[in-house]
C-alpha cells in the first residue's frame, strides 16, 4: 500500500466501516471507526431535527476531532492507516441539518480544527443509489434510522459531490458499489483493494466494478 492515510467515505448505510475494517484486518493496517453510537442527541435527532441537529453536529465534530487528535499524537499517520470517516463530514453533514446562524458558528469551529488535522492520501467513497442506501438501513436495523427519507439521502449525496469537484488537496475515488457486495463476493472486494493501490493524481476520479 502505497498510502498512508486512506479515509472510507459514502452516504449513510453504504458499507463504510464494513470495507474499512476487511481492509484493515488484510493489510495489517491501524484501523479508525467513527464511534457514532456513543452521541447521545442522535436518536432525538430523527425525531426532532430542528431542534436537536446542532447539539447533534458539535458532538460529532468534537469526538472526531478529539479521536483524530489522539491517532495523530501516536504518530500513527506515519504507517498504514484507514478511517472510515473523514473529517470534512462534519462540515458537510452540518451544511445539510443547520440553520445559518448555527452554520456560522460551527464554520468557525470547524475551520479551527480543520487547521491541525492530516489531510487523507486517498479518499475512497462508496457510492450507491438510494433504493440500496434504504434497504441497507432497514436490514441493519437501527431503530433511530428507520424513517430516514430519501430526500435527506439525496441531500447528504449532492453535498459530498459538490465538494468533491471543488477541492484540490487530495486524490478522490469514487466507487459504485450499488449493484456490488464486496463483503460476500471475494472478487469484488479484491478489485476495490487493487483499485485503492493505484496511484492517483489530486482531484477527482471514478472506477467501474
Amino acid at each position: 500500500m502505497q498510502y498512508n492515510f486512506i479515509c472510507i467515505e459514502g452516504n449513510i448505510g453504504v458499507g463504510k466501516t464494513s470495507l474499512a475494517k476487511k481492509i484493515a484486518e488484510d493489510c495489517n493496517a491501524r484501523l479508525v471507526l467513527e464511534e457514532f453510537a456513543d452521541n447521545p442527541f442522535l436518536p432525538n435527532f430523527y425525531k426532532e431535527p430542528e431542534k436537536y441537529a446542532f447539539p447533534l453536529e458539535l458532538f460529532f465534530m468534537a469526538e472526531r476531532y478529539k479521536q483524530l487528535k489522539e491517532v495523530l499524537e501516536q504518530e500513527m499517520f506515519s504507517s498504514f492507516t484507514v478511517s472510515d470517516y473523514f473529517f470534512v463530514k462534519s462540515r458537510l453533514f452540518a451544511k445539510n441539518n443547520l440553520s445559518k446562524d448555527e452554520l456560522q458558528l460551527f464554520y468557525r469551529l470547524f475551520d479551527i480544527m480543520l487547521a491541525s488535522l492530516p489531510k487523507p492520501d486517498l479518499l475512497v467513497y462508496l457510492h450507491a443509489d438510494i433504493q440500496c442506501l434504504q434497504k441497507n438501513i432497514k436490514n441493519r436495523g437501527r431503530i433511530y434510522e428507520q424513517n430516514i427519507s430519501d430526500k435527506y439521502l439525496l441531500n447528504i449525496q449532492k453535498k459530498y459531490f459538490d465538494y468533491f469537484k471543488k477541492q484540490k488537496s487530495f486524490a478522490v475515488l469514487i466507487i459504485d458499489v450499488t449493484n456490488a457486495d464486496f463483503i460476500k463476493d471475494s472478487r469484488t472486494y479484491e478489485k476495490i483493494v487493487t483499485a485503492i493501490k493505484k496511484p492517483y493524481s489530486l482531484g477527482l476520479h471514478q472506477i467501474d466494478l
